[in-house]
């Protein structure tokens, strides 16, 4: 889910908040003033949850590779 990031027009303040995409954005602050708050542009955030994927996942080691030549040479012979 992506994270927003809200300023409240009254007090100023700056929060996030992680919510659907396909829901609403909000309206008031949680402030004592109660001001509205806008949605403001910023960089994505996101979170990265469970198992990720590793750039040596799918890498082939040069023994694997070796093996494979080693048994197409002695399949010729």
């Amino acid at each position: 889910m992506p994270i927003y990031e809200y300023k409240c027009e009254k007090c100023g303040s700056l929060f996030e908040q992680i919510q659907k995409v396909s829901d609403d954005q909000l309206k008031t602050c949680g402030c004592a003033k109660k001001g509205r708050v806008v949605r403001l542009i910023s960089s994505s955030g996101f979170r990265l949850k469970g198992t990720g994927w590793y750039e040596t996942d799918f890498k082939k080691s040069n023994k694997t590779i070796k093996k494979n030549d080693e048994k197409s040479h002695s399949e010729k012979t």
